[in-house]
């Protein structure tokens, strides 16, 4: 489980209570750490594309939509696409394709369980052995979900996912401080020399993208995708998640149109154990409430709680699938 992220992190000109201020020294380690592992990295070439699906801050920027987004797109094109992920929050090593069938969150990880019904999924904490198991089991372009940071296999093209959200005062990069002091995994300028360019992911009742923040990537591709959603279960509900920014989905909830009566924001990748589940379901029966959960916190339910909680899919979708293709086609190519 990933403690619950800060959402004062996030806010513009926030600059830092006790705790961020005491944390600064240990930010300033973990920038040198990741350069340092960054640059002593031996890229492996798994002898087919990777696409590296990433991102510059510790969680909730929107991933996931984008690599099932991209693997969709792949797949669409006749292309045989593998998605890579290290499997967080699961405790096999691998590297092993996931089966939806046989393996548990508990064993593979909720995104990964959740993933293996677009694509084949293969779990790997060593990078690189599940980026050469995935190519010898027929894969012709990997997309290899959260591995910015990672310098074990060679990339063809790298993504940086960017929450676009800049609402009520909020700023995807904070105030620009690294982990654990600020939501940065490194340094801005660096992650973004690394990238090839940026996928800004906006809500769909957003509107145009925020200029500043745009100015930030002049010298990028960015290509724009939204977040798309089915519409929420009618009547009154009582949502809860443990993602990277559960206070994302609240809000997106009452958007949609949810008659959301209460909220219970949890640690990112939160167990869902019977206790919490119980209390949850109690507060639910008190308000005369449903239960509706992210389609990630699903996966990791007990398989006696999922006709209890309704999952509410989020899906992304890129504005404009030409320039996506523009920019995966000399990839691809090679």
């Amino acid at each position: 489980m990933t403690p619950r992220t800060p959402r004062r992190w996030y806010r513009r000109g926030h600059r830092g209570g006790l705790l961020d201020l005491a944390a600064r020294p240990a930010s300033a380690l973990w920038s040198l750490a990741t350069a340092r592992r960054i640059a002593r990295g031996a890229a492996v070439d798994p002898g087919v594309p990777v696409v590296c699906v990433g991102n510059l801050t510790v969680g909730g920027s929107g991933k996931t939509p984008v690599v099932r987004e991209l693997s969709r797109s792949l797949i669409a094109s006749g292309l045989a696409a593998h998605i890579l992920t290290r499997g967080h929050g699961g405790r096999l090593r691998g590297p092993l394709q996931v089966d939806p069938a046989s393996h548990s969150a508990g064993e593979v990880g909720d995104e990964a369980l959740m993933l293996a019904g677009d694509a084949p999924v293969w779990v790997a904490r060593l990078r690189a052995e599940g980026a050469k198991a995935a190519a010898a089991a027929g894969a012709a372009v990997i997309v290899m979900d959260d591995g910015h940071q990672n310098p074990d296999v060679l990339k063809r093209l790298s993504l940086i996912v960017v929450d676009g959200e800049t609402r009520d005062g909020e700023w995807p990069f904070g105030d620009g401080r690294v982990f654990p002091a600020g939501p940065l995994r490194e340094p801005f300028a660096t992650g973004l020399a690394r990238a090839d360019a940026v996928v800004l992911l906006l809500a769909p009742d957003a509107g145009a993208p925020d200029p500043e923040l745009l100015r930030l990537f002049q010298e990028k591709s960015v290509l724009v995708a939204r977040l798309t959603a089915a519409a929420p279960p009618p009547g009154p509900q009582l949502g809860f998640a443990g993602i990277g920014k559960p206070w994302r989905m609240e809000r997106a909830l009452r958007t949609a149109g949810c008659d959301l009566v209460a909220f219970a924001p949890l640690a990112d990748h939160q167990v869902l154990g019977e206790s919490l589940l119980q209390g949850l379901a109690a507060r639910a029966a008190r308000l005369g409430a449903g239960l509706i959960t992210s389609e990630k916190d699903w996966a990791r339910l007990p398989p006696t709680w999922r006709d209890r909680v309704t999952f509410w899919p989020v899906r992304a979708q890129f504005e404009d699938p030409a320039a996506l293709e523009r920019l995966l086609q000399p990839v691809l190519a090679t």
